[in-house]
């Protein structure tokens, strides 16, 4: 079992289209002046011991955060699978986390409550209580193999390929607000006021 910051590479998740965001690359999107990527950084970045990005646009950008930047084999925009795939070819470490890069108030205690629960399992997924979160998932790097057989097969679905998968449920549900991400314009302005009461 991965200690805390020990064999845990964090890769944020910043290669989708922006499609419900006008097509704007949702990592580079500011809060409270600051873009939603570097947010990220800073809560993932004391909870492991790398950091890589899966980006398909504006990679000079996301480059200058000092962190591996890789963009996706599968053309298309193929998902969050693809960015995932991409990063467990990289990773150095036993275990991948995987981060969205439009959730910025992800929980500062995110590694070490999904590590506690890893033991005999590969995969560890946490739900807020009402929906589970397979974008925040701790996937260990043997399922590299599974995950290019299923997305050889042309199969995309993050959630059904997990699903398939030897997996353990984490309780979040105290820090629900946590997993809050941005998806439209007004979700980011609820995400300005919420954070100003985050800070409070």
């Amino acid at each position: 079992m991965p200690t805390i910051t020990q064999n845990i590479t964090a890769v944020i998740l910043a290669g989708g289209k922006g499609s419900r965001f006008a097509g704007i690359d949702k990592g580079l999107v500011k809060l409270n002046n600051i873009p939603l990527v570097q947010h990220l950084v800073n809560r993932i970045q004391p909870q492991v011991s790398g950091i890589i990005i899966s980006a398909n646009r504006n990679l000079d950008s996301y480059k200058k955060l000092g962190f591996p930047v890789y963009e996706d084999e599968i053309s298309g925009y193929a998902g969050p699978l693809a960015g995932i795939l991409k990063a467990l070819q990289h990773c150095q470490t036993e275990w991948l986390l995987i981060i969205p890069a439009d959730s910025p108030f992800i929980p500062t205690d995110l590694v070490s409550r999904l590590t506690q629960n890893s033991k005999d399992t590969k995969l560890v997924i946490p739900h807020d209580g009402e929906h589970l979160h397979p974008t925040f998932a701790l996937i260990h790097h043997s399922l590299l193999e599974s995950l290019q057989h299923y997305l050889d097969k042309g199969e995309r679905k993050a959630r059904a390929w997990m699903q398939q998968q030897s997996h353990t449920i984490v309780d979040f549900s105290d820090q629900a607000d946590a997993f809050m991400n941005i998806n439209t314009e007004q979700e980011l302005k609820n995400a300005e006021k919420h954070f100003q009461a985050f800070m409070a």
